[in-house]
């Protein structure tokens, strides 16, 4: 029989845990520092930036609700995978701001229509949901967006700021 006082014990250190992990400081993108390519491993749930070819950080991301295989169509909730580029930035999203991705390309559009269906599109780098930025680093637990890459908030700023439309992302599996 486990004593009362273990498992108040063990429900403390997880509850630290929590805490430590919430608020442990990441690194910093470097300061001035230009992104000029971007490369997400769907599988790590990881968005990796590069500067002259050099990896500058690493992010840990969240997916679309069903992130296994290429995004087909409209409402599949997968994150696409292939070559594509930023299209887009937009500093008044509804998930705090954002980075277009170019999905979908010819291939994607001929794909879906060979399935019936519409190839779907708004595939973003974005953050929090606006009024929701007190989740951080908890929202990487669970894949909740509908085809989209997910970072916190903070994140999101620092790719915003050092990503300029044009730049290279590939998603791999």
């Amino acid at each position: 029989m486990i004593k009362r006082k273990t498992i108040g014990l063990v429900t403390f250190l997880l509850f630290l845990g929590l805490i430590v992990y919430y608020f442990y400081p990441e690194n910093k993108l470097p300061p001035n520092i230009q992104i000029d390519k971007l490369v997400v491993y769907k599988a790590k749930r990881k968005l990796l930036a590069y500067s002259n070819g050099q990896l500058v950080k690493t992010y840990t991301i969240s997916l679309g609700g069903q992130p296994a295989g290429h995004k087909e169509f409209e409402g599949d909730k997968k994150t696409p995978e292939g070559q594509y580029f930023i299209n887009a930035k937009n500093a008044n999203s509804g998930y705090h701001k954002n980075l277009g991705i170019s999905y979908p390309n010819k291939d994607d559009i001929q794909k879906a229509k060979q399935l019936g269906k519409p190839a779907g599109g708004d595939v973003k780098i974005h953050a929090l949901k606006n009024g929701r930025g007190f989740i951080g680093k908890f929202h990487r637990w669970s894949d909740w967006t509908l085809g989209c890459i997910a970072v916190t908030n903070n994140e999101i700023d620092e790719l915003y700021r050092a990503v300029k439309i044009g730049t290279p992302i590939e998603i791999k599996p």
